[in-house]
């Protein structure tokens, strides 16, 4: 009866664990279909592109302004039938347009993540080394703010940067960007798990507030600090909203402004321009993933 009972429980562990396995398996696929699908399409002609997704295109009647749809069953294809490059010269060496809103998301991103992890560094180490009332009051306001969507905060920064006058330009993105709470608030909290005898045996060692912040909190919280680089790099890589409402010329948009503005007739080259958009992201994806992995599980390398 006993070994009847262990081989009955391995017998439900070994099922638990084929059930567990097929659904990661169709999960994966089910996350990965539209991407894969993306990349296909990149390579297709136009003609094929017009074939397979033509029920999905609208018609748009500039007379009545408004939309219709063709009632039919699309195609969806993973193999292109003939492998072209042609949606790629085009965005690369015929149409500057595609590559200058590339750099206009570049010019607005690489600096928001940049010195948002520098003060972000700053003030989570304070955070995280001086407790007091009124930090701690100032601690839960930045929680706050962190909880607020964007839009709530939108009419106020707006406001604020009419005043300052940096509307319609690029500032008027990248200076509230800078001061977001969000990397404040996770950088404190990991800062706050460093033990507290590593920083009494750097002052022992007559270790000044730079050395700690420097040779310390820096080197242990560098996985959870490319964790918030990445996560913050994806969140404006992929904003909308702010330039938008912020610049007006549309000279000044990024890319991801632009893939939506792109009509219908250039469906091939959205497939193109949204392959070129997602290589950035990707790329640090995969040169950083173990240390994504690392900050998220082990909050910057210090188990709590």
């Amino acid at each position: 009866m006993k070994k009847a009972g262990i081989r009955a429980g391995k017998i439900r562990k070994r099922v638990l664990q084929i059930f567990l396995t097929a659904y990661a398996v169709v999960s994966a696929v089910i996350f990965l279909f539209p991407t894969v699908m993306t990349i296909a399409n990149s390579f297709m002609t136009e003609k094929e592109i017009n074939a397979n997704y033509g029920a999905m295109i609208s018609n748009f009647d500039d007379k009545e302004q408004k939309k219709t749809y063709i009632s039919e069953k699309l195609n969806l294809k993973i193999i292109p039938d003939k492998v072209t490059f042609d949606q790629y010269k085009t965005v690369l060496f015929k149409s500057s347009d595609y590559l200058m809103k590339f750099w206009n998301s570049v010019l607005l991103v690489a600096p928001i993540v940049f010195f948002q992890i520098f003060v972000a560094l700053l003030a989570a180490y304070s955070f995280a080394r001086y407790r007091g009332k009124f930090k701690e009051i100032l601690f839960f306001v930045y929680v706050i703010l962190m909880l607020m969507p964007y839009q709530v905060t939108l009419v106020p920064n707006y406001l604020v940067a009419d005043w300052f006058g940096i509307l319609n330009t690029r500032w008027s993105i990248i200076l509230p960007g800078i001061f977001a709470p969000f990397s404040v608030f996770l950088l404190a909290k990991i800062m706050r798990r460093i033990p507290s005898s590593y920083i009494e045996a750097a002052k022992l060692d007559g270790a000044g507030e730079i050395q700690i912040f420097t040779q310390i909190c820096l080197p242990l919280s560098r996985s959870a600090i490319f964790s918030v680089s990445l996560l913050l790099f994806i969140d404006y890589w992929n904003m909308v909203e702010q330039p938008l409402i912020m610049l007006s010329d549309s000279d000044y948009h990024p890319l991801s402004v632009f893939l939506s503005k792109i009509n219908t007739g250039d469906v091939g080259l959205a497939f193109a321009v949204a392959v070129i958009y997602m290589i950035p992201t990707l790329l640090m994806f995969f040169y950083g993933e173990d240390y994504l992995v690392e900050g998220i599980t082990y909050s910057g390398g210090i188990k709590g």
